[in-house]
């Protein structure tokens, strides 16, 4: 018994630490962020609410009902209800009623209301929608940099083990007399830089990774991570595009141009509502009533007071109903309804120019991603070229310094120009890789990395 608990304990614990030793890759962080962040849940928000204002909007086309009811005790001179009698005793009285009303026509404002508020939900996703755009980018820039940091942290590590195996060596030719004691000290100076090199760029894979895990939400940074993978500049189809070419693309699905559209039927529907208002607005109603008293009438043949009725038969007896219409006629109002109608042209054309801006800022954005593009593909094609050379150079280096050819300063500065040259190639590469999504992106294609 005790050996299966044990086992049992063995495997949850397993389980437990491989949960929380979980790699994230980039599809799912993009996921999670949009699910999780903060300002996404509060737009959703916003589109509930505009789903509610539609509802509110079909409401006000139905017909209104309302019920009310009263009961009356009074002492003393005062009439009485049913017969509208003055009488002077105490009364207990009650009365009750349903009121219904309905518009009929108010210059089509309800139906231009209830298209507003189906345009306006519409605008809200949109407005939603584009928040997720912006996110994903974000995610996408923080997780790629976590793989350059770490990226870079592998080059570090691996030159750090070849200069151990050089200080060695160097150690040997030293102890043989082929080499000055200052040239071990050389080399041991640059192991410190490497050592120094190496905790500043794990400060910064830690820094990366609270970023993307502050972008998802996430508390616990120390257990966060993101899978590793030898990423390469990947193939994409969208450099064979002319920048005008995704420029078109993208007009037909980015949700920051649908929201700016939306915006101009919005105020189209703002303006309808407004002239609405120069229309008269027809109303009709109905009343039903009915009210009860405790007082006994007075019969004029018999000169008697006569009791009062049952409570249920008052109810039908002094029942009546009500109905009729109703017409205003807008005549003046202080220049309101013209000047609203002139506000919600204005709102039109700041509409337009919005979108209008929208687009160039659109345009622009692909213009400049298309030519980052361009600009790091060949900074990481230089980045490549050097780093082949500096490697041949250094290899060179290290031919003349075993022979003692060459001083560990001399060879240390060729060390150090193929690491700078390595990390480079690193950061161009994953700037690369990232300008390229970002272009990918503009033109509708998803965000991931294979």
């Amino acid at each position: 018994m005790n050996f299966k608990l044990t086992a049992l304990l063995l495997l949850f614990s397993i389980g437990a630490v491989s949960a929380q030793q979980k790699n994230w890759t980039l599809q799912e962080c993009v996921e999670y962020a949009v699910e999780h962040n903060l300002s996404v849940e509060q737009y959703e928000l916003d589109l509930q609410n505009a789903q509610i204002d539609k509802s509110d909007a079909v409401g006000a086309m139905l017909p209104a009902v309302n019920a009310s009811s009263s009961v009356t005790g009074s002492t003393g001179l005062s009439f009485d209800p049913t017969t509208n009698q003055p009488v002077t005793t105490t009364i207990l009285s009650a009365s009750g009623g349903i009121t219904s009303s309905l518009t009929l026509f108010d210059g089509l404002r309800n139906l231009h209301r209830l298209n507003r508020a189906k345009l306006n939900a519409i605008s809200n996703q949109y407005r939603l929608d584009d928040l997720k755009d912006d996110i994903r980018l974000n995610v996408a820039n923080s997780y790629l940099q976590i793989l350059s940091n770490k990226e870079t942290l592998k080059v570090f590590e691996a030159q750090f083990a070849v200069s151990e195996q050089d200080l060695k060596r160097s150690k040997e030719l030293v102890d043989a007399g082929v080499l000055p004691n200052g040239d071990l000290l050389e080399i041991e100076a640059t192991l410190a830089n490497l050592e120094q090199q190496i905790v500043n760029t794990q400060n910064q894979v830690l820094i990366s990774r609270i970023n993307l895990a502050q972008l998802l939400q996430i508390t616990d940074y120390e257990n966060f991570d993101v899978l590793e993978g030898d990423f390469q500049v990947p193939p994409s189809e969208v450099l064979t595009k002319a920048p005008k070419e995704i420029f078109a693309e993208a007009l037909t699905f980015r949700n920051d141009i649908k929201f700016s559209q939306s915006g101009i039927d919005l105020a189209n529907k703002d303006l309808d509502i407004a002239k609405g208002a120069v229309y008269p607005s027809l109303g009709a109603f109905f009343n039903y009533n009915t009210r009860y008293s405790d007082q006994g009438g007075f019969d004029s043949s018999t000169g008697s007071l006569v009791p009062a009725e049952s409570f249920s038969n008052q109810l039908w007896i002094n029942d009546g109903i009500s109905y009729g219409a109703r017409l205003d006629i807008p005549i003046f109002n202080g220049f309101a309804v013209k000047n609203n109608i002139k506000r919600s042209k204005i709102n039109v054309e700041k509409a337009k120019l919005q979108l209008e801006q929208e687009k160039l800022n659109l345009e622009t954005n692909i213009n400049q991603a298309y030519v980052d593009v361009t600009s790091f593909s060949k900074a990481y094609d230089a980045a490549q070229k050097t780093l082949d050379a500096r490697r041949l150079a250094y290899d060179y280096s290290k031919e003349r310094y075993d022979v003692g050819l060459m001083n560990a300063f001399d060879f240390s500065q060729a060390q150090s120009r193929v690491d700078n040259a390595e990390a480079d190639l690193i950061r161009t590469k994953y700037d690369y890789i990232f300008r390229l999504k970002v272009l990918e992106f503009y033109f509708g294609l998803p965000l991931e990395m294979k």
